[in-house]
């Protein structure tokens, strides 16, 4: 799968599994080493720029996992590392206003 496809899955998971109010979607995401599972935090913004954190459900956690590690597979196998060490951790935000999603990604030293 490309970066681009990665990127529209993991956008598209994040609209299906967020609140129906958000307008933007922020996950911070750590992998664990194995690529087996990760600890997560889900945040929303409303139209007032409210922000407060939501639970999605088990199935599309573990489909996250299964895409950021697959983009992090795709970082590595292309040399897109930093140093040539892969990402550990990101945080993606998701523009549901824009349809535009970025990610964040940071290197354990």
């Amino acid at each position: 799968m490309s970066e681009q496809e990665l990127y529209q899955r993991i956008g598209q998971l994040l609209l299906d599994a967020g609140p129906s109010e958000a307008r933007k979607i922020v996950v911070r995401a750590r992998l664990f080493a194995e690529g087996d599972g990760g600890s997560y935090e889900f945040d929303y913004f409303d139209k007032v720029n409210h922000s407060s954190w939501f639970d999605p459900d088990s199935r599309a956690v573990g489909d996250l996992t299964e895409l950021l590690v697959e983009l992090r597979g795709f970082y590595v196998e292309n040399g897109l590392c930093h140093n040539g060490k892969a990402w550990s951790s990101c945080a993606v935000t998701l523009d549901v206003k824009e349809m535009k999603i970025s990610i964040d990604y940071n290197y354990d030293d």
